[in-house]
């Protein structure tokens, strides 16, 4: 493994990743890891210590995307086309280089996510994401609608079942219900389903 350690440590999340996703968290041990690299364990252990810490380090890269767009979003007004352009970049991030993979191990293991600290971090920062999305729309709707949009990027992801989807294909699939969800945002459209 001659690679630049920020390679090698990249290199050990995306195999990882892929074992976890095919057998599971659980059922994945560090050797195993090792072994499809063709590292020792020890080589494997300076770089992660522990399964743990390899699922934390791929959370804080996730925090770290959405930190940004975060901060992004709290500089733009809050409009429907700032909304759009917020669930865009966001599946833009979602469905860049690695993360579709990443976002199947998400969807499989999500008792591991909920045991660590960075996959409760994970929650917090999308109910930030969220509440930028409804900004200027306090309604339950509202905040409901904004929720759902982030889970249309997400859920495209197992929810879609048919053979042959691209990533392309989903990702399209994805905005056009996210958009659906976020139009009526801060139009005083949802007041009559508010009323007791």
């Amino acid at each position: 493994m001659r690679e630049s350690t920020g390679g090698t440590r990249e290199r050990i999340k995306s195999v990882a990743l892929e074992l976890f996703t095919e057998q599971g968290y659980e059922k994945t041990s560090l050797r195993e890891i090792a072994e499809r690299l063709n590292v020792t364990k020890a080589a494997l252990y300076y770089h992660f210590k522990s399964k743990d810490e390899i699922v934390s380090s791929v959370v804080e890269d996730r925090l770290e995307l959405m930190d940004a767009l975060i901060a992004w979003a709290e500089s733009q007004p809050a409009s429907l086309d700032t909304r759009r352009a917020v669930i865009g970049r966001y599946a833009d991030a979602m469905f860049a280089g690695d993360e579709p993979s990443v976002m199947r191990f998400f969807e499989q293991n999500q008792t591991v996510l909920k045991s660590l600290a960075a996959g409760q971090q994970m929650r917090g920062r999308m109910l930030r994401l969220a509440a930028m999305l409804c900004r200027g729309d306090d309604s339950p709707a509202a905040q409901l609608r904004a929720v759902l949009s982030i889970f249309a990027v997400h859920s495209s992801w197992f929810a879609i079942r048919t053979p042959g989807i691209t990533d392309a294909e989903r990702r399209t699939l994805a905005l056009e219900m996210a958009d659906e969800l976020l139009a009526p945002i801060g139009t005083g459209r949802d007041a009559a389903t508010e009323a007791p």
